[in-house]
């Protein structure tokens, strides 16, 4: 289950967004809406795919969408057209997949699975905001670079790849400091507290504690 931003003319911060596109509403995604502004990069933090909307205003979804692109923000972006407006779209405008007005639910879905694994497949895992890049050792909260030791990267890693999955004290020392490590699961918690403090109060929510378990990442 992926977060989903729905960005549209027509949405006020909070609105439903199945109110402007009634097919996204029967995903089983997690969906959150913003105007078609500079609040829409503010509401991405947290977001796994943007979906903009296009159809009624196409040069203001153009605007948002190169506001991304010169944000440094590097979601999947689904633009929502018109046939008729196919045509005035070029690489600039930084989106990464498109679909037709009037699409159903089963074409949304399978673009979003596609943009995901897309991601995912470049050494990218994204999830709640989060942009670990494997490759280059390096993770952000949106588009603010996180200051992380090693094991702090391997540790959000490792919970940002499984999200929504409770994993206990034990089990997290096992795999992201090895069965050779001697030091006890309190060393969990001090990197966990850690973490948070890193990624700040607005976001440290993400890390949740499971009383009496551990700790899961909530997308």
């Amino acid at each position: 289950m992926a977060q989903l931003l729905v960005v549209s003319s027509q949405l006020d911060t909070g609105a439903r967004p199945e109110a402007v596109l009634p097919a996204i509403g029967l995903l089983a995604h997690d969906l959150r809406s913003a105007p078609a502004d500079t609040n829409a990069l503010t509401e991405s933090a947290k977001a796994d795919v943007v979906v903009i909307d296009g159809r009624s205003n196409l040069a203001n979804a153009r605007t948002v969408c190169r506001l991304f692109v010169s944000s440094g923000i590097t979601l999947p972006i689904l633009l929502v057209v018109t046939e008729g407006g196919l045509a005035a779209i070029n690489g600039d405008w930084g989106v990464s997949d498109l679909i037709l007005d009037g699409a159903g639910p089963a074409e949304f879905d399978a673009r979003i699975r596609l943009l995901l694994s897309s991601n995912e497949s470049d050494g990218l895992i994204q999830s709640g905001g989060i942009v670990i890049d494997e490759a280059a050792y390096s993770a952000r909260l949106g588009d603010a670079p996180l200051d992380l030791t090693y094991t702090e990267f391997e540790l959000l890693k490792y919970l940002v790849t499984h999200p929504g999955r409770v994993f206990s004290r034990e089990h997290l020392l096992a795999d992201v400091w090895g069965y050779d490590y001697f030091g006890g699961t309190r060393t969990v918690d001090v990197h966990i507290r850690r973490l948070r403090a890193k990624l700040g109060p607005e976001h440290e929510s993400l890390i949740g504690t499971v009383r009496n378990v551990g700790y899961r990442f909530s997308s």
